[in-house]
């Protein structure tokens, strides 16, 4: 008992320290660090060569572009408490990716995380491709794909939306906790069963960890992406409905 205590509390350190959705700087060990920055720049070649294609399809779409920048940088800078004294937060990519594509929104994401890297201390440079892939990359491809699912079962666009910018939150955060248990295998189960096994046991209690406060954020977000994106169609119809849902049903 005592050492499952013990084990407990270093897992909950570890995602104190680890600050939950943004890992912290120098926390990850270098080659995991440097294995997330591969997999991350592909994908951001790639996005930077559809948003501008984008851009200067529609170059009014530059405005909307900055706004959903905004909402993502604000949304994500917003660290709410978890358990442990760890804490968790929105990622308010949901927005764009429904406006611009995951493409584009990973490079947003991109930029997103380094400034606040650099200007608030949340995240880090050696952990920027980490962080990147969870949010900017799985966050928006899991939102796009069920947007573009729920459509295609003719659903109300508002229910679209909302599953969208929700699940596409908990997308992010399910791979934060992987790829913190992966760094980070529980060494009890990785004595007895291997290192397999002692992270799928550390990922179950990372999951747990922020389960209690993301859950509820990724709701609360789903809902605020439905309001804001509504009340910016009523605004700016043409621009808000182009591209990515132009064959969407009409109206919320």
């Amino acid at each position: 008992m005592r050492t499952i205590g013990v084990l407990m509390t270093s897992l909950a350190l570890s995602a104190q320290e680890a600050q939950a959705m943004h890992i912290m700087e120098g926390f990850l060990p270098a080659t995991h660090a440097a294995g997330w920055w591969l997999l991350m720049l592909p994908v951001i070649g790639v996005g930077i060569r559809r948003l501008k294609q984008d851009l200067e399809a529609d170059s009014r779409r530059k405005m909307l572009l900055v706004m959903a920048a905004a909402f993502t940088f604000v949304l994500s800078a917003l660290k709410l408490p978890s358990v442990t004294g760890s804490c968790s937060h929105p990622t308010g990519l949901g927005l764009g990716t429904i406006l611009f594509g995951p493409w584009t929104m990973s490079v947003v994401g991109l930029v997103v995380l380094v400034f606040q890297a650099l200007l608030l201390a949340h995240g880090g440079l050696s952990t920027l491709g980490a962080n990147t892939f969870s949010m900017g990359v799985v966050g928006p491809f899991v939102a796009y794909g069920i947007y573009r699912g729920i459509l295609g079962l003719r659903a109300p666009r508002w229910l679209a939306v909302f599953l969208a910018a929700s699940l596409g939150d908990l997308a992010t955060y399910c791979v934060t906790s992987l790829q913190l248990a992966w760094a980070f295998p529980d060494p009890l189960s990785v004595a007895t069963l291997g290192t397999l096994a002692g992270t799928w046991s550390s990922l179950i209690k990372f999951l747990g960890i922020f389960a209690v406060t993301q859950v509820p954020l990724a709701v609360a977000e789903g809902i605020l992406t439905v309001m804001v994106l509504k009340t910016m169609e009523s605004y700016a119809p043409s621009s808000v409905g182009k591209p990515t849902y132009s064959n969407a049903s009409k109206g919320f």
